[in-house]
């Protein structure tokens, strides 16, 4: 699910590397540049001086303005035109692209450049090329976008790009983007309504700024050096697009007051737009009715509909237009045995229909914080479910559960994903929001974060320490809730000779120069059944010599320790996942060997998170035994002294050290 792509974009680095099939866009000379002079906003933008805040940029935005102009039908026209100052090599790739799908029109895109010797250059035709859409791979879309490779692009040169375009007839929003990962000296955003037509704003990690009726019927916001968003020295940061500063102006059904109202018609205007898709054919109805016969409980019924769509409906994405939000009839994805997230979502209501259970769409983005309740907007990439729950259902395996205002519970379950049960949700999803797309009882949602025992690993290992170092032994791990369903995605999508690599890559973070001697893994059919791991394993050199003492390490392998550093925190800190996680190890000691000294144990209690182990020698056994448990998925700011103090406490049971004495 996408919005607001028909705009010009910095391309950043990953994005130039998979741009593929690239070719001169054919028979588009009338929207180029056609030796059209440098405009005077440009010539004004280029007399901006470099401001201090950007020594360290590789590049800057000097000036970027969108002016919307809406007509009576509330579709947009959209013109941006901005200026680029390259300061470092680096920032060369900072060039300017136009989006637009077969229902929008690129009417002029235009490119300058002014070079670091204030000579001035034009695009021309072939300074342009056309693009697919190859953010991913399993797609057929018409999505294209124009990129602009222009001349002179070097250190101290400036590029001008302005672009015109008629945008979908059915986006009836604007998502100003306003925090780039370079910083902005000056950005303005214009909304040109028919009068008398409403509008609403909301900001997302920015102080709400008031709008300038400059016209009537017409609005102005302009913003002043914005700092760039760089999270790249900062450990465990939320996904940089939730912290970005960002603002949703609608001037559709959803410009209405309040947040809740808002909320409100968002989720109605796509329960209008999905309303004919999951209608059950007869063929969906015969299917579903001989697949739950004898169901003798509401969880049977409902984990047989949703493994069905999950083993046999192969995800692909085929996006047309408005088919980037509108799902497909379900009787077609159930005839094609293909959907992408919208599909799946449709074909799985269609069937719980059948079976008497009602259900709904849940827009979301699968990354966590990017949907904020605070500013309602369609922003997002992915859809869910939400199955009402009947009122005398209490499964305790039915854990992904949320009430709405009116009291109903929903089961948030996401269709797409192919190797999580229902009941269980991913670990990216919880404690995100999603919106309920219920009609009149349309509202956002909180999504869930589950107990900790819903997910998490269990790990036992038998070993033997040779008077050499060398460390010989067996591992079995159980691997359940969303760790469970990401080892079985990696088994899908790999064979025998890679999963050897990803294990014993995997094991020799913990220990270098490690041999796998023999490795298997067990899948059970059911995806509620943990996914088993054994594996044997050689590592010479193990433990280390000191005289007549052997070093060795309690801790064999796992390791959850983060790598931390001592900047003050700004940002909110991402735990990932909430989780129970469980190692114990018995070494068994070289002949002539006893423990000397023995690192002490760890007992650490907070209220996100907790973490104890101890080692304890008996005979010739040295046990190792550790419980972490996480309760959160996300920490603010200002708790980074007490995720510290748990970092610390992980780091140093991981590296501590028993002492073996020769008797």
């Amino acid at each position: 699910m996408r919005i607001q792509r028909g705009t010009i974009v910095r391309l950043q680095p990953v994005a130039v590397a998979i741009l593929l099939a690239v070719v001169p866009c054919p028979g588009s000379a009338g929207i180029f540049n056609k030796n059209q002079p440098l405009p005077d906003w440009a010539v004004q933008a280029n007399k901006t001086h470099t401001p201090d805040y950007a020594k360290d940029a590789s590049s800057i935005i000097l000036y970027d303005e969108y002016v919307e102009t809406i007509d009576a039908n509330g579709r947009a026209t959209e013109r941006e035109r901005e200026a680029i100052r390259i300061l470092k090599p680096q920032g060369r790739h900072n060039t300017c692209e136009v989006g637009y799908d077969v229902d929008e029109k690129v009417n002029y895109f235009r490119v300058w450049t002014i070079a670091a010797d204030e000579k001035q250059y034009t695009a021309q035709d072939t300074d342009f090329a056309e693009v697919g859409d190859t953010s991913i791979p399993i797609m057929l879309s018409t999505y294209k976008a124009r990129v602009a490779h222009p001349p002179a692009v070097d250190v101290g040169a400036t590029v001008f790009c302005e672009s015109e375009e008629v945008l979908e007839p059915y986006m009836h929003e604007k998502v100003w983007r306003i925090q780039n990962e370079i910083p902005v000296v000056f950005q303005a955003l214009e909304l040109d309504l028919p009068p008398g037509h409403p509008h609403s704003q909301s900001w997302h990690s920015f102080k709400s700024v008031s709008a300038v009726e400059v016209a009537p019927s017409h609005w102005r916001w302009e913003l002043k050096d914005m700092p760039a968003l760089d999270l790249r020295d900062i450990p465990s940061h939320p996904e940089w697009a939730a912290l970005a500063a960002r603002m949703s102006v609608q001037w559709g059904d959803a410009a209405v007051d309040g947040t809740d109202n808002e909320w409100k018609a968002i989720g109605e205007w796509v329960t209008t737009l999905e309303a004919d898709r999951p209608t059950p054919s007869p063929e969906i109805t015969s299917f579903t009715q001989t697949l739950i016969a004898g169901a003798p409980d509401f969880y049977t019924k409902l984990s047989r509909i949703t493994d069905s769509i999950q083993k046999n409906i192969r995800y692909f994405i085929v996006e047309r237009g408005i088919g980037g939000l509108q799902a497909n009839h379900a009787a077609d994805i159930f005839r094609n045995r293909y959907g992408d997230c919208k599909d799946k979502t449709t074909l799985l209501i269609a069937m719980l229909r059948v079976a008497g259970i009602n259900a709904y769409y849940v827009p979301v983005d699968h990354r966590r914080g990017i949907v904020d309740p605070d500013d309602p907007s369609l922003y997002g990439d992915h859809m869910i479910t939400a199955i009402e729950m009947p009122a005398d259902v209490n499964d305790p395996r039915l854990l992904a559960i949320v009430k709405a205002h009116d009291g109903k519970r929903y089961l948030i379950f996401d269709p797409t994903d192919e190797r999580t049960p229902v009941g269980n949700l991913p670990s990216y999803l919880q404690g995100g929001y999603g919106t309920l797309a219920a009609g009149p009882a349309s509202q956002i949602l909180a999504l869930p974060v589950l107990p900790p025992d819903a997910n998490g690993t269990i790990r036992k290992g038998e070993f033997t320490l040779a008077s050499d170092g060398t460390l010989t032994g067996l591992v079995d791990t159980t691997h359940s809730g969303p760790e469970g369903a990401e080892m079985r995605m990696i088994l899908k999508y790999s064979d025998e000779k890679e999963r050897r690599e990803s294990l014993e890559t995997a094991i020799s973070h913990d220990v270098p120069g490690v041999v796998l001697n023999s490795f298997q893994f067990v899948q059970p059919s059911e995806l509620d059944k943990p996914l088993e791991v054994h594996y044997k394993l050689t590592a010479t050199q193990y433990a280390h010599q000191a005289g007549t003492l052997l070093l060795v390490r309690p801790r064999v392998v796992g390791s959850h320790a983060i790598p931390l550093n001592d900047k003050p925190r700004t940002v909110p800190i991402d735990l990932s996942a909430t989780g129970h996680w469980h190692d114990s190890f018995d070494i068994t000691l070289p002949p002539g060997y006893v423990v000397d000294e023995t690192p002490d144990p760890v007992n650490l209690d907070l209220d996100f998170a907790s973490y104890h182990s101890n080692i304890t020698a008996k005979g010739d056994q040295l046990h190792y035994e550790r419980e972490f448990i996480v309760r959160q998925v996300e920490l603010p700011a200002a708790r980074a002294s007490d995720f510290r103090k748990l970092e610390d406490a992980i780091l140093m049971d991981e590296k501590g050290t028993a002492v073996l004495k020769k008797q």
